[in-house]
């Protein structure tokens, strides 16, 4: 669940909002229990900053979606793990800043009441979830490639309580599909909403021309029923844009991709303030990785390299080399698993994200942004921009240090991986805000501190 940009469900935020009081709750009986409620104000501070640790290692053990943890097995561990974490990282601040300090005996006893609240909790939440009449019922008109690749991503997650009562078939008039999950056709739409009690119907329509019924479906959005295509519901359960078959007034009429004058002077300027506090800070650990790069293998320390940025311009991009400096002769070629070009010391830095905090300066100069689509090499670009519908159009922004793609996919290396960080590029780019950011850069350090997506 993603709790500040738009691909929120209602279960997440209720989760989320719960478990919030749960953890407070907890601090609260227990500073209570220790008559250690005499300083309110004081109180107050500690008891704000402690659940907000909880609630970010909770979210870190990504017990905030709801398609991953949705076992109790793996339920009980991550919560453990989470708890286990909150635990160190309070003791920490509790050293750097005895003020903070609420005492073992009080942590002692609410981390006792959450290990027993928060399971509970999640248990009776996951019972009373599993109602199909608290899910919203969902009709799907299509039964072509487009409607089942919807109907698998509806059916593969947990945070959004849908339920699929069946399939409109959308074939030749003489033929009705021999599958028990398609109900009927466009015409028995009027008859089959109230008997399955339909509360969304989803347009899975590849091609509508002459096929989409247009009277039924006003019928049924007059008379209460939530009528959407099949666009808009992959991109509010999966966090990405489905390019395959969208045309390019879905992506002219369609909510977003209209960041305003405001939001993009904001958003230069906190570049320019995080880029140079980020240089000031780092500089040591610069050095430091300079050092590691120039002892293990000859060859430039910084390693430079034209970009594709923002309109399409072409820019320097400056990072640390990770690999042999003999590693690339003539045509460029896309990094590999396991490289064998990248070098010891390389694989650290790339693993770390230190490979990337020269391009603080690229930030600095304007050429690139903190967030935003990862920039790629004119070859390449060249190469994508033939082969995927719309890869231009993530050039609308400046590239980022990171990006929405990047801490949902995996390293991309080839047409297909391009592909699928589009749709999430082009996700960005429609709700782009500074809060989104804010998420993005949390996510970030989650994935740099659980090793993922480096090569």
């Amino acid at each position: 669940m993603q709790v500040f940009n738009r691909q929120v469900s209602a279960r997440g935020l209720t989760v989320f909002g719960f478990e919030t009081i749960l953890i407070s709750g907890s601090l609260l009986v227990a500073a209570h229990v220790h008559g250690s409620l005499d300083d309110a104000v004081g109180a107050l501070w500690k008891i704000v900053l402690i659940t907000a640790v909880c609630e970010l290692c909770f979210y870190y053990n990504d017990l905030y979606d709801l398609t991953i943890v949705h076992s109790k097995t793996e339920l009980v561990i991550r919560i453990l793990q989470a708890a286990g974490a909150a635990a160190i990282v309070l003791a920490v601040v509790s050293v750097l800043m005895p003020s903070l300090v609420i005492g073992g005996g009080i942590f002692l006893t609410s981390l006792c009441l959450l290990l027993v609240a928060v399971p509970l909790w999640r248990l009776a939440f996951d019972g009373l979830t599993r109602d199909s009449h608290l899910k919203e019922h969902v009709l799907i008109v299509g039964t072509g490639p487009l409607a089942r690749t919807v109907a698998q991503h509806i059916l593969a997650q947990h945070d959004f309580g849908y339920r699929i009562v069946g399939f409109i078939d959308d074939g030749p008039p003489n033929e009705l599909a021999a599958d028990p999950l398609v109900l009927g056709r466009a015409a028995d739409l009027p008859r089959l909403i109230p008997r399955h009690h339909v509360d969304r119907i989803v347009v899975s329509l590849t091609d509508r021309r002459g096929k989409l019924p247009i009277t039924e479906l006003l019928q049924a959005k007059l008379s209460g029923v939530r009528v959407e295509d099949a666009a808009t519901t992959y991109e509010r359960i999966t966090g990405k844009i489905l390019t395959d078959g969208i045309k390019p007034s879905w992506l002219i009429f369609s909510d977003g991709f209209r960041a305003s004058r405001a939001t993009r002077f904001v958003k230069r300027a906190i570049d320019l303030v995080l880029a140079l506090v980020g240089l000031a800070i780092a500089t040591p650990l610069m050095l430091l990785t300079a050092i590691a790069v120039r002892l293990e293998s000859e060859g430039p320390v910084v390693y430079r390299q034209e970009r594709v940025g923002e309109k399409a311009r072409v820019f320097t991009l400056c990072k640390f080399r990770s690999m042999r400096a003999d590693a690339e002769h003539g045509t460029p070629v896309w990094a590999k698993d396991k490289d064998d070009r990248v070098t010891r010391v390389g694989r650290f830095i790339r693993l770390t994200r230190l490979d990337e905090l020269p391009q603080l300066w690229n930030v600095l100069r304007g050429d690139m942004s903190f967030v935003g689509p990862r920039p790629e090499r004119p070859f390449f670009v060249e190469q994508l921009a033939a082969a995927i519908p719309f890869y231009m159009e993530r050039h609308a922004v400046k590239p980022g240090l990171t990006g929405w793609a990047q801490v949902k996919y995996r390293y991309g290396s080839s047409i297909e991986d391009a592909m699928e960080k589009l749709r999430y590029d082009l996700y960005y780019i429609k709700h782009l805000s500074i809060v989104f950011d804010l998420t993005i850069v949390i996510d970030t350090v989650k994935v740099i501190l659980s090793g993922k997506g480096a090569k």
